[in-house]
């Protein structure tokens, strides 16, 4: 663990019992809370960030998904059950076929936001 430098910290300690009621009330209902660590920790997978960027362009199926990251088609589709889970993408099924989206535009916009942050 990290000491924090002297200019991190407060030098004296007190409470501003109005911001931190404003604070508290703007907190997560704890549900909420833990779907988004589920979202979260799936997005922070180097693999699965991939394929949700590669998702971003167009709808692929596995085997394409597979050649776009490089990797197994066996990886690509239990990355793909991850997503899923996470409700970060969905699929619709041509013959023998899985083809891959985005789940809606929230996706897009938290993948566009995480890499633009990210340069800045």
């Amino acid at each position: 663990m990290t000491v924090p430098a002297q200019e991190d910290v407060c030098e004296t300690s007190c409470v501003h019992p109005d911001a931190v009621q404003v604070a508290r009330a703007a907190l997560p209902q704890e549900s909420s809370l833990e779907a988004a660590i589920v979202l979260l920790k799936a997005v922070a997978d180097p693999t699965r960030l991939k394929i949700l960027s590669a998702l971003s362009s167009t709808e692929l199926c596995v085997c394409d998904l597979a050649q776009v990251v490089g990797i197994s088609e066996s990886n690509a589709s239990h990355q793909l059950r991850l997503l899923r889970t996470a409700r970060l993408v969905r699929y619709r099924k041509e013959g023998r076929v899985a083809y891959y989206q985005l789940a809606d535009h929230h996706v897009r916009e938290l993948l566009s936001s995480a890499l633009e942050h990210a340069q800045e």
